[in-house]
């Protein structure tokens, strides 16, 4: 037996106490005379031998008394191993993610495991507390209490082998320490794998919370459909998990304003057309009504007045192809020959066009790299006779290779590379029985350091890219290729001059770096701000002669419309929501990881632990001890006459 408070122990030098007063009392008897003693002396002979009796017991119960007490304070205790001795440490890990807006026995999963863990562990234990997006290390549950009852759900979730990483880090370094780590969520199923690797270092134990309903309805997406010089019809996503909904109303507004409303039958996926007025400025917001998950019931958008990008082709053979794919109503496209070539309109475009120059003068390479490092993109197409060493000297300026020779030969264009940005929303699926286009004769790279968007079928590029440049490799003009005529002339050469100027959306993901670029002048030391009522961040952001190129990846964290302000200038409204990957409520079989103590209680997983040490606590005991002889003392000094 061990004792929490061995000190204590020393006050059982105090049971001399009732000793010595039963042992000395000053009490004597008295004797009295009579004339005819013999049966009182009987008498006294018997009453001494019963106070000698009750004496006694009652100094043993006192006894007994005093030191079940004493024990008692003492908080002993048996441990049937070595680990009590042991230091133990304490992670856990508390999912956020908006899955946990589940609705369980007691409420949402969230604040049920909120409440379970204030209710289960000792609030004054150091443990170390984490979630998606707090870290609280080497704490108590009383010092985070607050933090605790007023959490928020992340936008974004750790992976759950990043959660087990992350865990094993808060760990000490101390090899001798017992480790426990307890993961709480509803173990929802994603994209990647949870294939964590338990070591011997720490204990894993899982807790999955699991919820009552696995319904919900959400908003997937929303896109234009299509613009017309009045109206656009938006089109909205949305999916069911659960049983198939007969009449689901979808509403639209204008900032509060319900400006259209309709209902739809859903079964699995479907979805709704709306046509809007196309006004100067369209805060919208679409809603639905579903008691399950609640951040993906609305989403934000807003329509505002088409920004038409900037572009220019300077010209040494027709460009009539162009100008069927930068057409009026989303660019300001503008065509002149090399020799009218106004040098001034230069930094007014967010794209320029070499169109098969057939010599690029240094002035003009002085030009365009002033324009590239305000911002701005180029696109080279070379002529099939070309001055190599002005091509090579623009090229390597921009860290790529520079043309080695001519290839005067035919070759086919078989090869896509369907991850690079300008080709991501292109194609549903990878294309291999398509008529490849084809050139006759082909400029040869001295080697390869851009990125290769198109290539010929021996490997060589004809297609690439690099910092702010795209390069064709060989001549566009029908005597020489019949790449006019492919189906991938359009998307590609159009996603190059829409990606020229990232024009704002319909809307933006939270909690993923999106890039904006803002059309505007700035006077020197002017910023952007992002407003949202009275919150207002600086974003990351960089100025060029006329756009401020904006970077937002941790805020906004709220989903909503911001406005893009210039000191109190409204410039524009960005419309922000959260990811919809939490929408589908399907959980990993956890049965399936080994090495893993599973469970659906968080109190059990932490009584697990307290088991783990096998200390049994004796002080009640002793309590319930003191108590039993106390009512013995008082049923001695009654019964006993």
């Amino acid at each position: 037996m061990q004792f929490k408070h061995p000190e204590i122990l020393y006050a059982l030098f105090l049971l001399i106490i009732p000793i010595i007063v039963h042992l000395f009392q000053l009490r004597r008897f008295q004797k009295v005379e009579f004339t005819n003693v013999k049966f009182l002396k009987d008498l006294i002979s018997q009453t001494r031998k019963s106070s000698q009796l009750k004496k006694w017991l009652t100094l043993i119960t006192r006894m007994l008394i005093l030191a079940g007490l004493i024990f008692a304070f003492a908080q002993p205790y048996f441990s049937n191993n070595d680990q009590f001795n042991t230091k133990s440490e304490t992670v856990i890990y508390l999912d956020n993610s908006f899955s946990m807006q589940a609705k369980g026995g007691n409420g949402t999963l969230l604040n049920s495991a909120i409440q379970e863990l204030l209710e289960v562990v000792d609030e004054n234990e150091t443990i170390s507390f984490f979630t998606n997006d707090v870290y609280f290390p080497n704490t108590t549950l009383k010092a985070i209490k607050n933090e605790l009852i007023q959490l928020q759900y992340a936008p974004s979730q750790l992976t759950y082998d990043a959660a087990v990483l992350k865990g094993k880090q808060a760990f000490s370094k101390d090899n001798q320490s017992l480790k426990h780590l307890i993961m709480i969520s509803d173990f929802q199923q994603k994209i990647e794998d949870f294939n964590t690797v338990i070591d011997s270092t720490f204990s894993l134990k899982l807790v999955q919370l699991q919820p009552e309903l696995i319904n919900n309805v959400a908003i997937d997406s929303a896109y234009i459909l299509k613009k017309t010089s009045e109206n656009i019809e938006l089109t909205v996503n949305l999916s069911n998990q659960g049983a198939p909904i007969e009449n689901l109303p979808i509403s639209v507004f204008n900032d509060a304003k319900l400006v259209a409303k309709s209902a739809v039958v859903i079964t699995d996926k479907s979805s709704a057309t709306f046509t809007l007025p196309l006004q100067n400025s369209f805060n919208g917001k679409l809603v639905i009504e579903d008691a399950n998950l609640q951040y993906d019931n609305s989403l934000f958008f807003n329509l505002e007045q088409a920004e038409h990008i900037n572009i220019l082709a300077i010209n040494d053979a027709d460009d009539s192809f162009l100008k069927k794919i930068y057409t009026k109503d989303e660019f300001n496209y503008t065509s002149l020959q090399f020799k009218a070539l106004n040098y001034n309109l230069i930094n007014d475009q967010n794209l320029i066009i070499l169109n098969e120059l057939k010599s690029i003068p240094n002035s003009l390479i002085t030009a365009l790299k002033a324009f590239t490092d305000n911002g701005g993109t180029i696109l080279i197409i070379p002529s099939s006779n070309i001055n190599l060493s002005s091509y090579n000297q623009i090229l390597i300026s921009y860290n790529n290779s520079g043309f080695s020779t001519l290839i005067p030969e035919g070759k086919k264009i078989t090869s896509i590379n369907y991850s690079h940005p300008i080709l991501q929303q292109v194609f549903d699926k990878k294309v291999s029985n398509f008529q490849y286009p084809k050139t006759q004769e082909f400029y040869k790279f001295s080697s390869m350091n851009s990125a290769s968007i198109l290539s010929y079928e021996n490997g060589d590029s004809f297609l690439s890219s690099v910092d702010k440049m795209y390069v064709f490799s060989a001549a566009l003009n029908s005597e020489n290729s019949n790449f006019k005529n492919s189906p991938l002339i359009v998307p590609i050469l159009y996603n190059i001059g829409k990606q020229s100027l990232k024009i704002s959306q319909l809307y933006y993901t939270i909690a993923t770096k999106n890039n904006i670029d803002i059309s505007t002048k700035l006077a020197q030391d002017d910023i952007l701000t992002l407003k949202n009522g009275d919150h207002s961040v600086i974003p990351l952001q960089q100025t060029f002669t006329n756009k401020v190129a904006l970077t937002t990846n941790e805020y906004p964290d709220v989903s909503g419309i911001i406005g893009v302000y210039n000191k109190d200038t409204r410039l524009k409204n960005l419309s922000f929501n959260f990811n919809r990957n939490e929408s589908n409520l399907n959980y990993y079989n956890l049965k399936t990881i080994e090495g893993a103590t599973v469970s659906n209680s968080i109190t059990t997983a932490i009584n697990d632990i307290k088991s783990t040490t096998n200390i049994n606590e004796l002080w009640k005991w002793f309590v319930i001890f003191a108590l039993t002889f106390l009512v013995i003392e008082m049923l001695i000094l009654k019964l006993i006459k």
